[in-house]
Order: structure tokens, then C-alpha cells, then sequence
């Protein structure tokens, strides 16, 4: 009975967010898994045979043209630029119709996360500077959403809402804030030739928007030609992915009511028609029917609906293969490098988003939400140190050789550690909740 009322605004809203949190908790797991596998390899005598498999070459040609690069740098280049898009997406939805679209919400968001990514960088920087590793100062300042969203699973209905929008909301702030980052300062020579072609292809999309282009097979030709131009730009072309994500339109090109009145058609003509007569009218109509209900849809939904189970369940698992495996030694993991990261994830992260919140709720610029505490609030900047994706990204832009395997090594184990003691923290926090508000 209940699928025959009226959809409430309320439903529409949290609809895209129970959904996003459910792929995400899901794809924590696996996500896991192909880290603990990586990391088994990585540190068994198949180390060389598995690394190997990763710097086959892989290549496209087509004539004079011509593209090779090894395997993992497809993954990390050409997969996790459809990962960013998807991020670019997620980022809209939420400056348009979720969290952070409303003025009185986002300020809490908004100030943690700058505050958690600030702090973990100044450590770091306050521990390397004049270190070698000293240009992976941006490598604490991410956080995990998989992880997150997966670890918060764990506490099934025991963890309130208002967490789960919290952590995400922060989450994707601290996803834009290492985006500009990476396009800032993780930049290599700007080719200016290169970036007015990549200039050309966003105006190109724009114009496309304008007028109503709805094919995706034109978009996608269109990325694939701003990928190439803006990879040889030197900027990283992860960041084109969350440019066009933020470009794709997020307003659905047919009303509601005018779907209705198509239907209302539809179902006088079959019932007027004979089997023979008005057969095209009603084909037509029908025709008319399909392409109005997919486009009720917003491009922006339809594409995050679409790309976001691949993006998890393959993209994020394929990273994490190609990514994770760090061998583990008493020198790389006792490394200043690695305790920097470790320091930054584990302590900058609950500091920095602690502090930030604490002073905007302090200062009466927005408030707790009501089923949060300054506990629930500590395990949530705690369980905000699993770096993972981003980190690891981020540190195959600044680093390499030895010192990229123990940076590796580093969030892997500031990952694990927050982990832990963020549920910990979160467990007893939920509990003794759940203990004053059941008045015992």
C-alpha cells in the first residue's frame, strides 16, 4: 500500500544517502580483503612474480598513435579518474540537495573537515621538514570513505544518523580539499598548449549541456579527449574526472508533470486504438513515454547510480591490488617517514577535526547534532585516520621508490590503528549513550 502514496520530500532526500552508505559499507569489505591479499603477496616469496604482473605493459595503438604504460599506472591514472568523477558527483549532490546545501548543516562538515586535514599536514611537515619525504606532506590529510562507512556498519542501528551524514559530509569535503591539492601542488610543469586544448573540451561539454545533448556516448568521448589533453598538460587527470563531475547537470531535463500528462496519453491511446489502427501513434508515443522517464532522472543520479557499484566493487578493489603491497620490515615501519604519516593520521586527524568542531560550536556558528556527543564526536575523528585510497594515491604522486613503499607501509598502519581505536572509542561512547537514554 505504501508504494502507491506520494513520495515525502524527507524520502528523497535520505533515499540517495541510505543507498550510498549501504554500496560503500559493502565495498568496505571487499575492499579489505583485496587489501589483506595484496599485503599477504607483498610479503611472501611470490613478492617479485606479483609485482611483475603489475609493470606488464600495457598499450593502445592506432595508426601513428600510440599509448603504453605499465598496468597499475592504467589503474592509477585512467580507473581512479572515473573514481574521482564519481567523487565529482557525490561532491554536486551534496552542495545541491544534501548535507551541504543547507547553510545551518554545513558549517560542522565543513570546519572538521579543513581542521582534519589541516592539523595531519603540520605535523607531518613539523616531523619531515628537511627529510626526504618531506614532499608527502599531503598524504595524512585524506580520509577513507569505504573504510569509514564500513567500520561504522559495524555498529548496525546502534550508530545514530546523524554519524553516518557527519562522516560522510566530512569525508567528501576532505575529498575536494586533497583534489586541489593534488592539482595545486602535485602538478608537474604546466604544457600550456595542452591546457588550452583540455580548456576547449570543458567548454565543449558545457556547450553541450546548454544544448541539451543527452547521448552518453558523446560525453564519453569527449572525457576520453580532456583525459589525454589534460594528461599531457602535466596536471594529474584525476582532476579532470571531478571537474566533470561537477559539471554534469543536476537538474532533470523533464518535469514531473509533464511526464504524467504523456502517460495520461499513452493509456487513452492503447485504450481507443484497435489492434491496427493507431499502432504508430501509440509506438511514437510510447517512444516519447521512454525517453521522458529517463530523463525525469538527473544526469548526475542516473551516472552516480550507474558508475558508483563499479566504482566500488572494482575500481577501489583494483587499486588497493596494485597499490597495497607494501612489504613490512622493522626498518621501513620505524622510518621518520612512516611514523610522520602514522603521527598525522592517528593523532592530527581527532585533533584537527576535534579543535575545528569544538571552536564553530563554541563560537554558536552551528551546533552538535542532536544525537551526537563530544565522545561519539572524539571516535569519529579518530575512526577518520584510515587515510587508505586517498593516501596512497597521493603518495604515489609525491614519492617513490623505497620511500613509497614506506609511506605505504605508513598508512597502512595508521589505517589499521585508527581503525581499531576509533571503534573502540565509538563502541563505549554508543553505549553509555544508549545507557542514559534508556534511563537506566
Amino acid at each position: 500500500m505504501d508504494n502507491i502514496l506520494p513520495q515525502r520530500p524527507v524520502s528523497r532526500l535520505v533515499a540517495p544517502i541510505q543507498r550510498f552508505l549501504h554500496i560503500e559499507a559493502a565495498g568496505g569489505l571487499v575492499l579489505f580483503c583485496c587489501t589483506a591479499l595484496a599485503l599477504f603477496v607483498a610479503n611472501s616469496p611470490w613478492a617479485s612474480w606479483y609485482q611483475g604482473i603489475w609493470n606488464q605493459p600495457l598499450g593502445v595503438t592506432l595508426g601513428n598513435f600510440s599509448m603504453s604504460y605499465p598496468l597499475w599506472y592504467w589503474v592509477n591514472d585512467a580507473l581512479m579518474a572515473v573514481f574521482f568523477f564519481v567523487i565529482g558527483l557525490e561532491i554536486k549532490r551534496e552542495l545541491t540537495t544534501g548535507e551541504l546545501s543547507d547553510k545551518r548543516k554545513v558549517v560542522l562538515p565543513v570546519a572538521a573537515a579543513i581542521g582534519g586535514a589541516t592539523a595531519p599536514a603540520i605535523i607531518f611537515h613539523l616531523l619531515q621538514s628537511g627529510q626526504p619525504g618531506q614532499s608527502g606532506w599531503a598524504i595524512p590529510m585524506a580520509t577513507d570513505i569505504a573504510f569509514v562507512v564500513g567500520a561504522i556498519s559495524l555498529f548496525g542501528k546502534r550508530a545514530p544518523h546523524g554519524l553516518k551524514v557527519f562522516l560522510l559530509s566530512v569525508a567528501i569535503v576532505d575529498d575536494l580539499l586533497a583534489v586541489s591539492v593534488i592539482a595545486v601542488f602535485y602538478a608537474e610543469s604546466i604544457r600550456w598548449t595542452w591546457m588550452l586544448i583540455s580548456a576547449g573540451g570543458f567548454g565543449l561539454v558545457a556547450l553541450l549541456n546548454r544544448l541539451g545533448v543527452r547521448a552518453i556516448s558523446v560525453y564519453l568521448l569527449t572525457g576520453g579527449g580532456i583525459w589525454y589533453a589534460v594528461h599531457h598538460a602535466g596536471i594529474h587527470p584525476t582532476v579532470a574526472g571531478v571537474i566533470l563531475g561537477l559539471m554534469t547537470p543536476s537538474r532533470s531535463l523533464i518535469e514531473r508533470n509533464t511526464i504524467r500528462s504523456i502517460l495520461t496519453s499513452l493509456q487513452s491511446t492503447f485504450e481507443q486504438a484497435s489492434e491496427d489502427k493507431g499502432r504508430i501513434g501509440s509506438v511514437t508515443l510510447a517512444q516519447t513515454a521512454q525517453f521522458a522517464a529517463k530523463e525525469s532522472v538527473p544526469p548526475s543520479d542516473r551516472l552516480e547510480n550507474a558508475l558508483h557499484p563499479w566504482v566500488v566493487f572494482v575500481i577501489m578493489p583494483l587499486f588497493a591490488l596494485a597499490n597495497a603491497a607494501a612489504p613490512f620490515n622493522e626498518t621501513s615501519l620505524g622510518d621518520s617517514l612512516s611514523l610522520a604519516i602514522i603521527v598525522g593520521l592517528v593523532v592530527g586527524k581527532p585533533i584537527g577535526i576535534l579543535a575545528t568542531s569544538y571552536a564553530v560550536v563554541k563560537m554558536r556558528w552551528t551546533k552538535l547534532p542532536e544525537s551526537l556527543n563530544w565522545t561519539i564526536m572524539l571516535g569519529a575523528g579518530l575512526i577518520s585516520g584510515i587515510g587508505f585510497t586517498m593516501s596512497l594515491f597521493i603518495a604515489q604522486l609525491g614519492l617513490g621508490g623505497d620511500l613509497l613503499q614506506i609511506a605505504k607501509g605508513g598508512v597502512l598502519v595508521a589505517s589499521a590503528v585508527s581503525l581499531v581505536i576509533g571503534c573502540g572509542v565509538l563502541l563505549l561512547a554508543l553505549k553509555a549513550r544508549n545507557y542514559r537514554s534508556n534511563g537506566s
